[in-house]
């Protein structure tokens, strides 16, 4: 049988197609309900089926996690502590001392604005948005005299302390930020390098870079919508902190972000993304600069290498610093990973 060269270029380039389709890894998205929001996750590998079991891991770590730090589950570890480490030392699971360790660096450097003891306070503010009870400056004050995170005391390996008699810690601010940490740990683990974390928007993670692209592009929160700022991950995160809007909430002195120096909500229209090598920094660190103000947390921020953060106001006006990474600002932003991560989803 003789072959005209067209059906042999043809019979070539199907093959070559077939085989370079063939290399190509495989896109698996997943989606979980954990620690109150939803966690989604997009991972490459050559076997979709590895990648689906790496993904079920380590959303199963997630859920494990929930269960030691959860504020809202009266069996977890953290309740347990916030309810015994009064004046008496408790031994608690590694991951839980860890995260308690990483958050007191962060009220140090912060001079004690960034401080999981408000616990009380939340709740406290918490209640008033609800109307379930009015404001009390003397239940405040009561309140703010059992915080301070100087009255933690870390006994290595693994035992707590409170020098307070009504202290209790909340991890809000920090807790995402470590699973979305561990989660990456076990998809590492299990052989998968390539993929993206997103805990509800507020913290994600992006391990190397996705397929014929530099990296994981993520458009940022602009509560102007006037700035599309936007940030290219590769094996680091970016977390947003923003002030709860008062008016889904009603009230004056809404707001689930608690200044520890005046025991209310903060005031202010800016939301804050900030850029570190992990989950967890980025998580304590965007809450940090939103108490802080682009005035004192720009020195923190250029300080730490690895971080940077934007603010941005209702208004539009835009603060920028850097310890490293950079933030691109303009209409000519790229495709946000929003719709990258539906694409994928509606292929499967």
């Amino acid at each position: 049988m003789r072959w005209s060269k067209a059906l042999v270029t043809v019979v070539l380039s199907v093959l070559f197609t077939a085989i370079v389709a063939e290399c190509q890894p495989a896109s698996v998205y997943k989606k979980k309900y954990v620690m109150g929001t939803v966690f989604e996750v997009i991972a490459y590998d050559e076997s979709s089926q590895k990648a689906s079991a790496a993904i079920d891991a380590a959303f199963n770590d997630a859920t494990r996690l929930d269960g030691i730090m959860s504020n809202y589950k009266p069996e977890s570890d953290l309740s347990r502590l916030n309810r015994t480490a009064h004046f008496h030392a408790q031994r608690i699971p590694p991951d839980l001392y860890r995260v308690i360790e990483e958050s007191l660096v962060y009220s140090r450097l912060s001079d004690g604005q960034f401080d999981i003891t408000v616990g009380p306070l939340v709740d406290y503010w918490k209640s008033v948005m609800r109307g379930e009870r009015s404001e009390s400056k003397a239940a405040e004050e009561k309140l703010r005299s059992c915080s301070g995170f100087k009255r933690i005391t870390l006994l290595p390996p693994d035992r707590v302390e409170f020098q307070s008699s009504c202290l209790r810690i909340d991890l809000g601010a920090i807790g995402k930020g470590y699973a979305v940490d561990r989660m990456a740990e076990v998809l590492r683990s299990r052989g998968v390098t390539v993929a993206f974390i997103n805990a509800g928007g507020s913290t994600i993670y992006g391990m190397s870079s996705p397929p014929q692209a530099a990296g994981w592009r993520v458009r940022l929160r602009d509560p102007s919508g006037k700035n599309a700022p936007e940030v290219l991950l590769k094996n680091n995160s970016v977390s947003t902190s923003e002030q709860t809007s008062p008016d889904l909430l009603g009230g004056s002195k809404a707001g689930h972000i608690i200044d520890p120096k005046t025991g209310e909500p903060v005031k202010t229209s800016a939301a804050v993304s900030a850029l570190a090598n992990t989950a967890t920094a980025s998580d304590a660190l965007s809450t940090t600069l939103l108490l802080l103000g682009p005035d004192r947390g720009t020195s923190l921020v250029k300080s730490t290498a690895g971080s940077a953060a934007i603010w941005i106001n209702s208004a539009g006006n835009a603060e920028t610093a850097s310890g490293g990474p950079s933030i691109s600002v303009g209409e000519n932003a790229g495709s946000d990973i929003a719709a990258q991560a539906a694409e994928i989803h509606r292929a499967h």
